[in-house]
């Protein structure tokens, strides 16, 4: 009697180990293969998972096993990603199965739909050799048109061995031309047909815009976009053409970091200093992270760009780890924006009763700025108004009781948003559990009708600024406006085009986007950013601003002033201020660094927290400190590792559950992995999946938080 077949498949569950299954050759058409993708029933209902062993034996009775149901037509997720997924299962202590099966699109995650998706594939196939309209391109740069400071850069990257590990940090100012240096640098590795090479981008907003700009550098080049706003099909093909090889450039957000690529060359992470690059759940990780480890797996080059690199990054360039590249000018000689700081407090900036050109209503913005942005209409050069705060306002009042609009279920409070942007009515809305309620027409509390906003947003200040300027075309960007019109990209090209006068908006409007008639940046209560319980709050307020400051003046040449920025803040002394008015990117970053290292904080320590939500705090912190006191009574916290006190979290309540955290430091990043594993295996024994028996508490791990 012949050996049985016996596969080992992860599913996507909180398990940390896999489950055997009986492979029968006959039913399923061929041997099994490590990475196959296949259906096996589990419990009462099937699954989908992945084959990670393939043996003769099993620790369980043969006879008892179930067998494999049937396998996706698909080939095997190729060795070098499942190392990758191993490596973020046992780094960011997630198990196997629910670190692979959620990077895979849902489209292969329907065995009832397999038999058709060949048919799918191939029709998709036929449709684009029909498609006779060129896709859109634009941007292209030839390499003999890039400025002396662009091509050393390029001379640089192109020095680096196409098969040996490197990072390279590409540090440049903004409107320096850093993506025309990387793209002129892929076309050399992609002169091999069968190369691949990977770019990431923080958000999907940006991938429009590079998008077309790789396609005029690589018009006969197979480019596939991966990122969750493409529809599942589209994304399923994407991923499949992806993990073949047939596609050589593979565009996308965090989840195409973790995408199978057989071919894979070279590496680009834009904007690598992103706070989006972090998972913020499931598994919490981070694909510049992942995308290091993957160019060191494969021995390949990775290039880390960034105006405004993060601590972490800049301290291994500085240290040696990673080459450094620098573009210290504009591609076309424009002199960087010039910054203003608007005082706030001071009775000069603002209007007042005396003025001839005094506001119907008390005005939102300072006199200094709005007299800047009226030069700005005269000159007839766009001015762009950020202000990170969507909605109308952020709290509702009585200004009787005191009442506030807090959410019933979240700690925190309800932001107004009038008709037409959530709702046909005008509509409270918390951020967080997405619950939307109609406005009171009186208090709830004392009944007095005059309710007052309090605070404002982008909906506030639009209205403001069309009082202000009535002829002016304003234009508001945020997720509210993208989500009711045809998407961020249809707003984007109102501004390219030139139809707009004034842009409102969120950071969406402040990131990579190469607008050419910018004139005027203006920032709107900068302060919120500035004094937070996240130490990490000054190094993104300034990573911003910089980024915002970088879209005015982009297309002005040599010599001409690069636009400017105006900051409206309490605070003009603040440090982040003080750099920014120097442009000084590396003297506050040697700035942030002192900081950090006095502090003990990272990138000098290594951090991991585990959250727990219950239906009440109590439940939640008697939980996180019977888990410190297990560490104490093993032994396990010393000098070099750092327990302290569960906390609740910063929101601490959510949709009806209350959150706390225990943070865990360590000195050594070795050490804080091995107490992972510790606390993982000490939560696994008292739990089912990731909810403990007693007490029902959901937990997590989380390696390297970005907020604590």
């Amino acid at each position: 009697m012949p050996s049985p077949i016996v596969v080992q498949v992860v599913v996507d569950k909180p398990l940390a180990q896999g489950f055997d299954y009986l492979w029968d050759e006959s039913v399923l058409g061929g041997l099994p293969e490590v990475g196959a993708l296949v259906e096996v029933p589990f419990g009462r209902s099937s699954s989908v998972g992945v084959v990670i062993k393939v043996s003769a034996h099993s620790d369980y009775e043969v006879d008892k096993l179930k067998r494999v149901s049937r396998v996706a037509p698909l080939p095997p997720l190729d060795p070098a990603v499942l190392r990758l997924m191993n490596f973020a299962s046992q780094y960011y202590v997630h198990a196997l199965g629910e670190t692979i099966i959620p990077t895979i699109p849902l489209m292969w995650k329907k065995p009832s739909e397999w038999e058709k998706i060949p048919k799918k594939l191939a029709a998709d196939e036929e449709k684009k050799k029909k498609k006779s309209a060129k896709e859109l391109s634009e941007g292209f740069i030839d390499e003999s048109h890039l400025n002396e400071g662009q091509k050393f850069a390029l001379e640089k990257l192109r020095t680096c061995p196409s098969h040996e590990f490197k990072t390279i940090l590409l540090q440049g100012q903004t409107g320096s031309g850093k993506t025309a240096v990387f793209l002129n640098w892929l076309s050399g590795i992609l002169g091999d047909i069968n190369a691949q090479v990977l770019l990431l981008v923080p958000e999907i907003n940006l991938t429009p815009q590079l998008e077309r700009r790789v396609r005029a550098y690589f018009p006969d080049k197979k480019m596939v976009v991966l990122h969750s706003g493409v529809s599942e099909k589209v994304r399923g093909i994407a991923w499949h053409d992806a993990m073949t090889g047939k596609a050589q450039i593979i565009l996308g957000t965090r989840l195409a970091a973790l995408t199978p690529l057989p071919n894979l060359r070279a590496i680009v992470v834009d904007e690598e200093h992103d706070s989006s690059y972090k998972q913020q759940d499931g598994i919490r990780y981070s694909a510049r992270d992942l995308a290091i480890w993957r160019a060191h797996d494969l021995k390949i080059p990775i290039l880390l760009a960034s105006a405004t690199p993060s601590l972490e990054t800049w301290m291994a360039a500085k240290a040696g780890r990673y080459d450094h590249i620098r573009l210290d000018h504009r591609a076309q000689g424009a002199s960087l924006p010039k910054v203003y700081l608007v005082n706030t407090r001071d009775p000069q900036t603002q209007f007042s009763p005396g003025d001839a050109d005094q506001l119907k209503t008390k005005s939102l913005i300072t006199k200094t700025l709005a007299n800047a942005v009226s030069r700005g209409l005269g000159d007839k050069q766009q001015s762009l108004i950020l202000i990170n705060r969507r909605g109308y306002a952020p709290v509702l009042s009585c200004s009787a009781c005191s009442w506030l609009s807090k959410c019933e279920q979240c700690s925190s409070y309800m932001v107004l948003h009038k008709a037409g942007a959530l709702a046909r009515k005008s509509v409270l809305s918390c951020h967080h559990c997405g619950l939307a309620k109609s406005i009171p027409s009186h208090c709830p509390d004392c009944g007095n009708a005059d309710l007052k906003t309090l605070g404002q947003g982008t909906q506030k200040i639009e209205d403001a600024i069309e009082e202000m300027w009535p002829s002016a075309r304003v234009l508001r960007v945020d997720t509210d406006s993208s989500r009711k019109s045809k998407g961020a990209e249809e707003l984007f090209q109102e501004i390219h085009t030139g139809n707009v006068d004034i842009v409102v908006g969120t950071q969406m409007i402040a990131k990579g986007h190469d607008y050419q008639n910018i004139g005027l940046v203006a920032v709107l209560d900068a302060d919120s950013r500035l004094f937070s319980q996240d130490f990490r709050a000054s190094e993104r307020l300034f990573a911003q601003l910089v980024q915002v400051a970088g879209r005015a003046g982009r297309s002005n040449k040599d010599g001409e002033a690069g636009g400017a920025i105006y900051i409206e803040t309490q605070f003009p002394e603040a440090a982040v201020f003080q750099f920014l008015l120097r442009h000084d990117v590396d003297g506050f970053l040697a700035f942030t660094a002192n900081e950090r290292k006095e502090a003990g904080l990272p990138p000098f320590v290594y951090q991991a927290l585990v959250h727990a939500e219950a239906k009440s705090l109590d439940k939640a912190i008697q939980f996180l400190s019977a888990l410190k006191a297990y560490l104490k009574a093993q032994g396990l916290i010393s000098i070099g590792l750092r327990a302290y006190d569960p906390v609740p979290k910063a929101v601490m309540r959510v949709a009806g559950s209350e959150r706390a955290q225990l943070l865990l430091e360590s000195d050594d990043r070795k050490n804080l992995q091995e107490i992972l594993e510790v606390i993982d295996r000490y939560l696994r024994d008292q739990s089912q999946g990731r909810i403990s028996k007693e007490g029902r508490i959901r937990w997590l791990i989380e390696r390297d938080p970005l907020s604590i």
